[in-house]
């Protein structure tokens, strides 16, 4: 188009028609039509199978991470390795359908990192070792070269594992390990359990005094006697998803 034009003002009007025509033509081309290109396509582009059988039963630490909105840095030396990894983690937690929290590509630069940290809470990836002593920037270090999954030590309280998250492992890894089922139908059987989870908080969730959303009510949740690790969870999942009252 710019070699017939000789203008970008041609090709920025052809932008313009998909952005908000979600159509674009050309004589040449034919005609381009964003519906055919499904955005979810794209998220299931990454392998959950593939993080599944590196990192087994710790997978359950990126999805709790995920759960509560935690801040996961990712390193490896190379960044496809990062970015492939990094633009499959949003699918553990499928029902929020937010890739916006992917910054698959940073680097220790002043005005990144502030950018970045601006952020409630992301996936960061990283091509510089270095970044494994900025504990100040993560709650979940995963050293994709060593296969290593590490939680910051201010993070831990948070992230303390029980039953709840051993029974969420299993299934992960058991979905995962079928060869029968593929990436898409292990992101389902995921989902469901994550469903599950919120269908536990629903019953200790009320209308908050404005009307507008629903809050925890946290005596209800006490009283409940969970297991010290799962009500805990509950607790911060509650806080992740706003639903403290102020």
């Amino acid at each position: 188009m710019y070699l017939k034009h000789g203008s970008p003002v041609k090709m920025m009007e052809s932008y313009i028609a998909v952005l908000t025509k979600g159509i674009c033509q050309s004589e040449e081309n034919g005609s381009f039509l964003s519906k055919d290109f499904d955005a979810r396509k794209a998220y299931l582009a990454g392998s959950i199978k593939d993080i599944v059988s590196q990192f087994g039963m710790e997978t359950v630490i990126l999805h709790t991470a995920l759960m509560l909105k935690k801040r996961i840095v990712v390193y490896h030396p190379k960044i496809e390795a990062v970015q492939e990894f990094t633009r499959t983690l949003p699918a553990l937690v499928w029902h929020r359908q937010d890739w916006t929290i992917l910054h698959s590509y940073v680097h220790l630069h002043a005005e990144e990192l502030e950018a970045l940290q601006m952020c409630p809470g992301y996936i960061a990836g990283f091509v510089d070792l270095e970044v494994s002593s900025r504990s100040d920037l993560y709650d979940v270090f995963v050293n994709l070269a060593d296969s290593e999954i590490t939680i910051a030590p201010l993070a831990k309280e948070a992230m303390t594992m029980g039953k709840l998250h051993k029974d969420i492992g299993q299934l992960i890894v058991q979905s995962a390990e079928d060869p029968e089922k593929s990436d898409s139908q292990v992101i389902q059987d995921i989902s469901l359990k994550t469903r599950e989870i919120f269908t536990n908080l629903e019953p200790f969730s009320e209308v908050s005094g404005d009307g507008e959303k629903l809050v925890l009510n946290f005596e209800a949740l006490k009283q409940r006697r969970f297991p010290p690790a799962t009500e805990n969870f509950l607790y911060h999942l509650a806080a992740a998803e706003q639903m403290l009252k102020i």
